[in-house]
């Protein structure tokens, strides 16, 4: 969440970035800074009564000494009208806290100065694209006719076992699937992140942590018995790992990946461009997080994309790299880095990652915080990123590399796969 302080210290600026994400922040604002006014007044306040509490206690001890009972029972009186005062001011103080954090969870993380304007995805801009698109054979169809073809994935099993959205993969097509989970973990560990097992399931505190309640939690399952929830990516485990951390600046940046099953409700989804792995409610992805320094988060920003861009290169598919703008933006980042593979069988582009900084944005609700140079605490920045998410990287290799005899494995895949075609 944002700081108190960068938004009272920052307030033009503030709002402005917000306004890049289509968010008039002004009421809230205005909000947060009246109850801000009352909170430091009855500071004040709290203060002058200790100190008028400290002033009598000593003159009641001189009081009694003197022999003057009196008027040291007098002054007595008047520390407990104090004291009595100050527990008032100190509820009202606690309701103006709490009205200033239950304001500021409201508000999203600023755009970046270089994010574009725009309220859609029609306004995202296009940094780079690499690649060729496949000229397909006559007769090439969709991926989920590739799939009954073959019979390596069954959507109506999954309905069967439990509803629309939640595949069932099959024979080479679940080879295909541990394939490209091995594959891309390999990537992300060769290039210096630490691999991690997360739970499935995080608390309350988890997905607060990392922005996704109280914003998201329609899209989210929720074990209400153990007040649970299943995760929608790793990046929500693997960031609350640091959750009131505070970690060494000489170890920045930390690099971490994980692979997990996804959980997402996706309400509301339907039609032609959730068909077959399009969007589901439950699927594969490998997550890689980074705990940087604020002065050098944009720099692992651009290396994380890279990194991310030599996978999706690597398989031979053709793609763009978006840089959204701030109406397509999620409540969290600063800045986000979409990669889209283009699918020549649908003839669409599919997103297959998102590479985000979230400058401090989530290390204030997580209390993360690093020890710089000079010893002092300050909020670290995270980021994180898809590397990648499977559906429709595997959408994708089916349709691009169909072929009359088969489809054929992309040529990094193949040691992990066991086989050369799907046929």
């Amino acid at each position: 969440m944002l700081t108190l302080r960068q938004i009272r210290t920052d307030k033009e600026q503030t709002l402005l970035r917000l306004a890049k994400k289509g968010v008039d922040a002004a009421p809230v604002i205005e909000k947060i800074e009246a109850a801000d006014d009352a909170r430091k007044t009855l500071q004040q306040e709290l203060d002058k009564n200790l100190a008028e509490q400290n002033a009598i206690a000593k003159q009641i001890g001189l009081l009694f000494k003197e022999g003057k009972t009196e008027q040291a029972n007098a002054l007595k009186a008047r520390t407990v009208e104090l004291k009595e005062e100050s527990k008032l001011k100190e509820e009202a103080m606690n309701e103006a806290i709490e009205q200033i954090d239950a304001l500021i969870v409201t508000l999203p993380n600023v755009a970046a100065e270089i994010v574009p304007a725009g309220r859609s995805a029609q306004d995202n801009l296009c940094v780079r694209q690499g690649g060729e698109i496949p000229a397909l054979y006559q007769g090439a169809v969709p991926h989920w006719d590739l799939c009954a073809r073959y019979d390596i994935v069954d959507f109506e099993l999954g309905v069967k076992l439990t509803g629309a959205g939640f595949p069932v993969y099959k024979g080479k097509g679940a080879r295909l699937q541990r394939a490209l989970i091995n594959y891309f973990v390999d990537c992300n560990t060769a290039e210096g992140y630490t691999e991690i097992m997360p739970p499935l399931m995080v608390n309350e505190a988890s997905g607060f942590g990392t922005g996704q309640l109280p914003d998201k939690e329609g899209q989210m399952y929720h074990a209400t018995l153990d007040n649970f929830y299943l995760i929608p990516t790793a990046e929500v485990p693997v960031t609350n790992i640091f959750r009131d951390v505070i970690v060494e600046g000489k170890d920045l940046p930390i690099k971490l990946t994980a692979y997990t099953p996804c959980f997402r409700r996706e309400a509301g989804s339907y039609g032609k461009d959730v068909r077959g792995l399009n969007r589901l409610h439950q699927f594969d992805k490998v997550e890689i997080v980074e705990v940087a320094s604020p002065e050098n988060s944009y720099e692992r920003l651009e290396a994380m994309v890279a990194h991310v861009e030599s996978i999706v290169r690597s398989l031979g598919l053709p793609y763009r790299i978006l840089r959204l703008c701030g109406g397509d933006m999620s409540f969290t980042s600063a800045l986000t880095y979409d990669f889209e593979v283009y699918s020549a069988a649908q003839g669409r582009w599919l997103e297959v990652s998102s590479v985000s900084n979230f400058e401090s944005f989530q290390a204030n609700r997580l209390k993360l915080r690093y020890r710089d140079e000079n010893r002092k605490t300050q909020l670290a920045h995270t980021l994180n990123g898809s590397s990648l998410a499977l559906p429709r990287i595997v959408a994708a290799i089916l349709e691009n590399n169909q072929t009359p005899e088969g489809i054929v494995v992309p040529e990094v895949l193949r040691a992990f796969c066991g086989f050369d075609i799907i046929d």
